[in-house]
Order: C-alpha cells, then structure tokens, then sequence
C-alpha cells in the first residue's frame, strides 16, 4: 500500500485480504504500524513521525524491515498467495527497499496508492482511526484530530506521489473518482484491481435479514417457494418500523432474492427494491422440499456426506455452499459499490455473505447461526466490522443445526463420490491462472 495516513490504507487492505480469501485464496496482511506498536509502542504523538527526528527514523525503517523480513518468511512457508504490506510507503526510496527485496525472492509486485485531498473525507477518517486506532485508545477526539493532522503534514513534507512507470501499480484517487492503473498483467492482478474499482471508503451500513419465518420453516423442510406462517407476516408487518429506528432517514434500497418469502417479507419497507436470482437459497436438489429425516432415510449416502464437508458438498442436482459464493461473487461487488443497502434473503445465502465481511473461513461458514426474525447491522471499520443484532419479539422456529461433533461414518458400501458432489476448489482454479513457472516459489504473489 501507498499513500499519507488517514487515506484508507488499512481499510482497503483488509478488505482485499478478506476478499481474496474468501474466494480462497491464500492472503496475510502485514501491518508496518502493528510492528512499530510492538517495537517502540502504541501511543507516539506527531514528533515520531517528523521526517528531521532521526532516532524515530531509525526506529521506523527497522519496523518496515522486519515486517518485510516475516512478508517473505511467509511466502516461503506458504509458497504461494497474496501478501499486502500496509505501510505509507511515502517515498521512492522506500518504495525501491521493497521491489528491490521482493525481486531477490522471486515474488511479484503491485503498489495500490490510495490518493485523497477531499478535507471532509480526511477528517471522517481520522474520526474512524479515534474510534478503531490503538494509537489513540483514551484520547479526546479534539486532541485526536490536532495531533493526526501534525502527523499528516510531516508525512507530506517528504511524500512523493507515486508515479514509477515501469513497474505494475494502480492508483485510487478520491476514493475511486478517477483511477489510474500501469502495467496490470496477470488474471490475478487484475481482479484485484476490478476489486479496487468497486470499493469505497465511505461511511454505510449493510443491514441483513433472513426471510420471515415460512410455511417450510414450521416442517423443518429444504428449499421449496412457500409463503411466509402467520408469525412471519407479523414480522414483515414490524420490520418497517425497525428499520425507520435504525436508520432514521437515510436512503437504503433493499435487495431481495426472488422466492416468495422474501417478497413478502419486504413488502411493507417504503424503500427502492431489487430482486436478485444470485440472492435465492441453496438448490437443494432431489432433496428439495424433504426435511432431514427425509434425507437421511431416503438419501444416506448424501446425509453422511453432508456431514463430513458441508461447504464443498454439492446436492444431486444441486448446489454446494462452494457454488454458493462464486454465485454471490456479483452481489459483492455491488454491495462494495452502494451506499446503504438491506438485504432479506435466506439462511445459506446470507452464511456466505456474512461470512465475507466477518472473514470467516469454509469449515465455519456453513454452520453460522442466522437466525429468523432478527436484523444484523454491519458497519465497516478501518480493521474490520462490526456487528449488532436486533431481534424482533415474534416467535420463529430454530432452523440451526449445529456442527456435528464427530460426522455419523458413511455406510461401508458406499461408492466413490461421484465428481458431481465436490466441486473443483476456487483456489486450485485462480491458482492455475496465475501460476508462473520461473516463480521461486510456485506462484507469482502479490505484494503491496
């Protein structure tokens, strides 16, 4: 990364790493300010950061060098992936420390700058790193904001703008108003940089919710296109007023998917809607309609299959959780894009979705608790999100069913799994994209 402090720097690299991996792709952010909190401490006022402090100089490049040092262990023990090295980077000299170390080791290079000089935009930021920052933790935002702005100008007295023409960089300026983009070769980079192109550092809200509770839902049953019990109609009746208290009058536009449920469920909210195919439930396949009893009875080899893997399990006929997330990989993008957005979609559906933002992993995903009747606000923060629950009182069925502790064995005649039930790992697909030959380690990397 690459840019004067308060730029997003941090947002936008955890927002890639989260990204990246969540298509699954192995990626690690090192952070030049958590190893200078680790090596000299968190709270340093402006006088660190000026550039005629000679002692702090020393001190500075020693954190980047270390940083740097365990960016390369890491590719090493990893032999392939994404590697974003989040630091300002301000000054061609630094900038040529690491093209110069990550080409000893025979890793590719990208340099994303994030270019602001929107004064609104630089003073939310410092507001978000008073509220997110270690640096900061206990401090008056007055103070805060005179002490950030002191450091702002020490970096802008040496920073150079990035502009090296022979190496791959993209330049983000304003916060995506206008970007530049040099020598983006492989597939790789350049999903990072679509990536890019769609965020934003804006402050918004993402608000989810599952479906009102179903006709289905009542049965335990899979899948289907029912309409909402008479609990979930009264949900659909509250849902407005929550929404009116949570965001007051802020534009929001609701996205639905396009099953009945979901419909209706977002009916009575006086917003701008949208379905969306992507946003429907997992195809449960043959298994559509059938609860899990009828699963296991009708289907055992499915049903302890299920439980052995249940996000690269795909349904005969259907659909796996795997299949799922290259489905919302659209959904995502736009969401990037937008300001204030709700969501009502459906339990899997939403596992994923929340699962990207929380940066939650494949073996977890599948068994998030979603729950009916409940509204999950998401607000974005420089190091991650946060998230508050609001449940409505009407009574819903449980739908969760908990991870099993150890999986039921499958029958012991059971044949070899059919190729239909586990699809191809995304990872092993991005992979052979990108793969360079010459690479000392496997795959060429990005590094930032």
């Amino acid at each position: 990364m690459v840019g004067l402090p308060a730029r997003g720097k941090t947002y936008i690299a955890y927002k890639v790493s989260r990204y990246l991996a969540w298509l699954g792709v192995n990626c690690r952010v090192f952070n030049v300010g958590e190893y200078r909190r680790k090596l000299v401490g968190a709270h340093m006022d402006h006088t660190f950061f000026d550039p005629r402090n000679a002692t702090a100089i020393e001190q500075r490049l020693k954190c980047a060098q270390l940083a740097l040092q365990d960016m390369i262990s890491w590719f090493k023990a990893a032999h392939s992936g994404v590697a974003i090295y989040d630091g300002t980077n301000s000054t061609r000299k630094r900038r040529k420390m690491i093209q110069d170390t990550c080409a000893e080791h025979g890793i590719d290079v990208m340099f994303c700058e994030s270019w602001c000089d929107d004064g609104e935009l630089v003073d939310l930021n410092i507001r978000e790193v008073k509220r997110t920052s270690p640096d900061y933790k206990g401090v008056d935002i007055s103070k805060v904001m005179e002490d950030f702005r002191l450091r702002i100008a020490h970096y802008s007295e040496v920073y150079e703008p990035y502009d090296e023409r022979l190496v791959t960089y993209v330049r983000k300026i304003n916060v995506g108003a206008r970007m530049v983009i040099n020598r983006v070769a492989s597939y790789l980079q350049s999903r990072i940089v679509y990536f890019l192109m769609n965020i934003h550092i804006a402050p918004r809200s993402v608000l989810f919710s599952r479906h009102g509770e179903s006709l289905y839902n009542l049965d335990q049953r899979l899948g289907g296109d029912p309409s909402l019990s008479p609990n979930g109609h009264k949900y659909a009746e509250a849902l407005p007023g929550l929404i009116e208290k949570l965001l007051g009058d802020q534009p929001l536009t609701v996205w639905t998917s396009t099953m009945r449920r979901t419909a209706e469920t977002a009916a009575g909210l006086p917003y701008k809607k949208l379905s969306w195919k992507a946003l429907d439930e997992l195809d449960a396949g043959l298994c559509d309609g059938l609860t899990y009893e009828d699963v296991e009875r009708e289907y055992p080899d499915e049903y302890a299959m299920r439980d052995e893997n249940k996000f690269e399990f795909r349904y005969r006929g259907g659909e796996s959780y795997r299949d799922v997330v290259l489905r919302l990989e659209p959904v995502i993008m736009e969401l990037e894009r937008q300001q204030n957005i709700m969501i009502v979609s459906h339990q899997a559906v939403l596992r994923c979705i929340y699962a990207y933002f929380l940066d939650i992993g494949p073996e977890e995903l599948p068994y998030l608790k979603i729950p009916l009747h409940t509204v999950m606000k998401l607000t974005w923060t420089a190091y991650g999100c946060d998230v508050q629950m609001y449940k409505i009182d009407i009574d819903a069925v449980d739908t969760h069913r908990a991870k099993p502790k150890a999986p039921k064995p499958a029958p012991a005649n059971r044949p070899p799994t059919p190729p239909h039930h586990i699809p191809r790992p995304l990872a092993s697909t991005i992979a052979s994209a990108w793969h360079t030959p010459d690479s000392r380690y496997g795959s060429a990397a990005w590094g930032t």
